[in-house]
């Protein structure tokens, strides 16, 4: 079916009245009313929760539409839900090319789409996983360099683990933006982020078909968890670094059910490297490199970017 055209226009203003990250975007768009994306944006106060203002220029009526009026999601043609604070993280990662902010350097990418992560419940987060295309990742990957550019918000972290609250066990859901792996389930796959009594953090990757956890047991891919400030090649500014070594970790402990750590097979153990940046509560996004043992080896990187969704459903 073909999606109908509207020569309706539309004014959105969206503001930020928040103390940390002064914002301040309008746009006007003669667009085409496609399902699969609404052009809306809005954001939610860090402070007093209040709403952004839409207005709607139809035939020269004006309507207010007050945002807590609004349902988090609308009704598609197929009787489907589309929930609207993950479509406007689709929106701004993929922008009309109406969309052009007042000013540039009057707001941080970053600090809005951390914000709009926030927005949506934990239970629906995963849902970034089926609306992020491979270009969107590597395009999330870039927007999350820009919050370096923000004292208070580098401060933050998406995970429990990696601040001073701690915490024992998560578990993410992956999903890479393409390239050519070496193992076909590291495509889409599970990690598990754990604590030990030495103060250091491990982690783990798991395939997740059914044909994998032979795999899984044979190769079980641990890695230790670094806090680093950049990736080694290309100097870019990150937070972690999944240091994958040879594999033979030596573990006091790990958690119930899994295996013992092996020597991990080529190419992980030719000095694997995955760099980390928090994207937003509970997500993350990540590059891989085979930086190589040998000294003439030119680092290469393993696969596009990863996004990485913390599972709350694994634990509960």
């Amino acid at each position: 079916m073909k999606a109908t055209t509207c020569n309706c226009k539309f004014i959105l203003q969206l503001q930020l009245s928040s103390n940390l990250y002064p914002l301040s975007i309008s746009r006007q768009i003669n667009f085409p009313l496609l399902h699969q994306r609404r052009p809306r944006l809005r954001f939610t106060d860090s402070t007093d929760g209040s709403r952004g203002t839409i207005l709607a220029v139809r035939g020269g009526e004006r309507v207010h539409v007050s945002g807590w009026d609004e349902k988090p999601y609308e009704i598609l043609d197929n009787g489907k839900k589309a929930y609207l604070d993950e479509a406007d993280i689709v929106t701004f990662l993929d922008p009309p090319k109406d969309l052009i902010p007042l000013d540039p350097s009057s707001y941080n990418p970053a600090a809005y789409l951390w914000k709009k992560i926030e927005d949506i419940p934990e239970e629906r987060r995963y849902r970034l996983l089926e609306l992020l295309n491979p270009r969107l990742i590597s395009r999330a990957w870039q927007i999350a360099g820009t919050r370096y550019e923000d004292p208070k918000l580098v401060k933050k972290t998406a995970s429990k683990l990696c601040s001073e609250d701690g915490g024992m066990l998560e578990y993410y859901d992956c999903r890479t933006s393409g390239g050519s792996m070496p193992i076909a389930w590291i495509n889409i796959f599970k990690k598990a982020i754990f604590s030990c009594k030495d103060g250091k953090t491990y982690g783990r990757f798991i395939g997740g078909s059914f044909l994998s956890a032979f795999a899984n047991s044979l190769c079980p891919l641990y890695f230790e968890v670094r806090q680093v400030k950049e990736v080694m090649l290309t100097e870019q500014p990150c937070d972690l670094a999944y240091d994958f070594g040879d594999g033979l970790l030596d573990l006091e402990e790990y958690p119930q059910g899994f295996p013992r750590p092996v020597k991990h097979p080529y190419p992980f153990s030719d000095q694997v490297v995955l760099y980390i940046r928090h994207l937003g509560p509970g997500v993350l996004v990540g590059q891989a490199w085979q930086e190589g043992k040998a000294l003439e080896q030119v680092p290469q990187k393993l696969c596009g970017e990863i996004l990485m969704v913390k599972d709350n459903v694994a634990l509960s």
